[in-house]
């Protein structure tokens, strides 16, 4: 008897325009398009809300009451309840992806420019592939050349970037993209709850909670808050966190963890169009040529995936 294909952990109204797909592709090529967008729009949220928040607690809160809310949806469904491994699994993974590395790029933007912290970011599919040689998986030459592609195109989206980060901001966000690619390499390892909400809500509402009580010891606070920075923050905690974790959490699980991190080629080409959109950033030839070769990239990864698939 064949096993269901997985599905998304949440569904739409009958009444609703638009329909999660039922297919097992569909749903992976949703899951992407979710990453792909939402966390490249992120950094533009980050960017308003920090008019208000100082950066850890932002970082700290966004997730913590968003893991709540999650937890809270979880519950309603009636899932099964994770075991104390599990729990500890998640815990790990979480304080990894969400605690460490998202703690330390909220660090590193008090002195590093929001475009150059996505281009530092997008090293996170880079450190996927070393720590999956490191871990024993072999890896084709064309996986190191589509990571090399990737980068490149990265590199090419910033050129002509006359700002430049402090050292230790740099080296900071560096390390939230080991951190990100260490918890998603142990993401696809460990036994974590088998129900997606509640794991997703463990993961991002104990690393949550981590970044909060280090802001909080730190002495940040919040002093005033404008409708727009509340506003971001909002949409931070609900699409950015809520909907896109659950999201990458679906790809963590049913592809690798070098598909899943492909959106850190995509986001940084998404929030330099939004802020051409929305801010009046001009886009140079440099930008259009950054995105074909990314979006190339991406594409040699979907195919090395889907190759050494078959080959297994």
């Amino acid at each position: 008897m064949s096993a269901l294909p997985p599905r998304l952990p949440f569904s739409l109204p009958d009444r609703f325009p638009f329909r999660v797909p039922r297919s097992h592709k569909g749903q992976v090529a949703f899951a992407l398009a979710v990453v792909y967008v939402v966390w490249g729009s992120t950094y533009l949220a980050v960017h308003l809300s920090l008019e208000s928040f100082p950066p850890l607690l932002l970082s700290g809160m966004r997730n913590l009451f968003a893991g709540i809310g999650l937890f809270a949806l979880a519950a309603r469904r009636q899932p099964v309840w994770p075991t104390m491994a599990e729990v500890r699994n998640a815990a790990i993974v979480g304080t990894l992806l969400v605690g460490l590395s998202s703690g330390m790029l909220a660090y590193g933007m008090r002195t590093v420019e929001t475009g150059t912290a996505a281009v530092m970011v997008a090293t996170v599919p880079l450190f996927a592939t070393i720590i999956a040689a490191l871990t024993g998986r072999r890896i084709a030459k064309g996986e190191w050349v589509a990571v090399g592609l990737g980068l490149a195109g990265i590199v090419l989206l910033n050129h002509g970037n006359q700002g430049s980060g402090a050292t230790a901001g740099s080296v900071a966000i560096l390390c939230g993209a080991i951190f990100w690619s260490g918890g998603a390499h142990l993401a696809s390892r460990l036994k974590l709850p088998s129900d997606l909400f509640v794991s997703t809500a463990l993961q991002i509402g104990l690393g949550g909670s981590i970044s909060t009580i280090v802001a909080l010891l730190s002495g940040e606070r919040l002093t005033s808050l404008g409708w727009v920075p509340a506003f971001s923050f909002v949409y931070l905690m609900l699409i950015g966190t809520m909907a896109a974790y659950v999201a990458y959490g679906f790809l963590i699980r049913h592809t690798s963890p070098i598909i899943a991190s492909s959106c850190m080629y995509v986001n940084p080409v998404v929030a330099v169009l939004l802020g051409a959109l929305l801010l009046g950033e001009a886009i140079t030839r440099w930008t259009v040529i950054a995105t074909v070769v990314i979006l190339v990239s991406v594409g040699l990864s979907f195919w090395f995936e889907r190759r050494r698939r078959g080959l297994a």
